[in-house]
């Protein structure tokens, strides 16, 4: 990690905090201060990715504004995280990206559905295109060939895989633990991804746009965590049923794959539809305004993924199927190609700072967290 304006800012107030220490109960990151005399770029940057925006430590601390040190902790993380996510991105050249992420993101999705819907026009005629095919199985492919689609798919989520699996790299070679990473840590890791413990805060949950506590933030996620898992789990499943069973799509709604798609894209519109409106009402102060647009924009896909899935099963066995089926693949084309260089890389960042975090418990004073 770089010494840029940011660290130089997070270091200070991290020196701040050290020295305070008022705040030590309320998260993950103050007991990992705690470890430090001195903070490097690196150790700001594991501090930053540990960091959930819980925002409890802005509403208690007696330094924060309009107090002349002006100690924010959630605005001061924001931006190194923020830098991290454009200091590990790879290749390199793609970095810019997030310079403009709301604006990228929109242009790519609006993009790849007309690239997807003139694909799919020029490869039926319009009677073909626009007639019903009813449920019969392997009607999606009328509309696009599954070549096609094993095709491109592979060739962008393969690559999107790749980009993220070195940003990683990365980031643990800047950040990672020296110690050794033993079964323990990895297990209490995993628990804290799967249940988003740190979106409690220190356990009444988040200071949304108050000093009141809230668990909306945390459920919210979990809708949107949790039914993205489900939706992907649903893909899998038919991944299988067409490979090794020969049972190509599209398959009766009472089936294992269209009951995992239809929860899971339900919660993923309450997670993303209840997440922007948060937003919408957030207290800006604990927050960095300039990066709400690439936020914003991730929501929305990921929403409109959601959405035009459901659209697509409800209009299937209509003559609407083949121009619901190339929107909704054009949504998930987009979501393969900005996927490194979207807020979603937060989630590898996020979870490998975790497992330092679990590593570095073994260091902890007893009480410590």
């Amino acid at each position: 990690m770089q010494e840029t304006d940011a660290v130089i800012n997070a270091r200070r107030e991290m020196e701040v905090c050290n020295a305070c220490r008022y705040c030590e109960g309320f998260c993950a990151v103050f007991p990992a201060v705690e470890l430090r005399r001195e903070f490097t770029a690196g150790d700001l940057s594991y501090l930053a990715n540990l960091c959930h925006g819980c925002r409890g430590c802005y509403y208690a601390c007696q330094y924060s504004p309009p107090h002349e040190w002006g100690i924010n902790v959630p605005a001061a993380l924001a931006e190194v995280r923020a830098e991290s996510y454009a200091e590990y991105a790879w290749p390199k050249p793609l970095t810019s990206v997030f310079a403009r992420n709301g604006t990228v993101v929109s242009l790519i999705a609006a993009l790849a559905i007309a690239v997807v819907l003139i694909l799919a026009m020029l490869l039926n005629s319009p009677g073909t295109f626009f007639s019903a095919h009813g449920t019969a199985a392997g009607s999606f492919y009328d509309i696009i060939p599954l070549w096609a689609l094993q095709i491109v798919g592979i060739a962008t989520f393969g690559f999107s895989l790749v980009a993220l699996a070195m940003g990683a790299r990365n980031f643990w070679r800047d950040a990672g633990p020296r110690e050794k990473i033993g079964p323990v840590a990895i297990g209490i890791a995993l628990w804290d991804v799967l249940t988003l413990k740190n979106l409690g805060g220190g356990g009444n949950g988040c200071n949304d746009n108050s000093e009141a506590f809230s668990m909306r933030r945390r459920y919210l996620h979990h809708a949107m965590f949790y039914g993205f898992l489900l939706c992907f789990a649903a893909t899998s499943v038919g991944f299988v049923y067409h490979a090794f069973l020969g049972w190509p799509a599209p398959y009766p709604f009472i089936s294992v794959p269209v009951l995992l798609g239809t929860v899971g894209g339900v919660l993923m519109l309450i997670g993303t539809v209840g997440l922007f409106a948060m937003k919408l009402v957030d207290d800006p102060m604990p927050a960095i305004r300039r990066l709400l647009g690439g936020d914003v924009a991730l929501l929305l896909l990921l929403a409109m993924i959601a959405l035009t899935g459901l659209v697509l099963l409800a209009v299937r066995a209509t003559g609407a199927m083949g121009l619901a089926m190339a929107v909704h693949l054009g949504f998930i084309l987009a979501f393969f190609v900005v996927l490194p260089y979207s807020k979603m890389v937060h989630g590898v960042y996020r979870s490998a700072a975790l497992l330092r975090r679990a590593v570095e418990r073994k260091l902890q004073p007893l009480g410590g967290e």
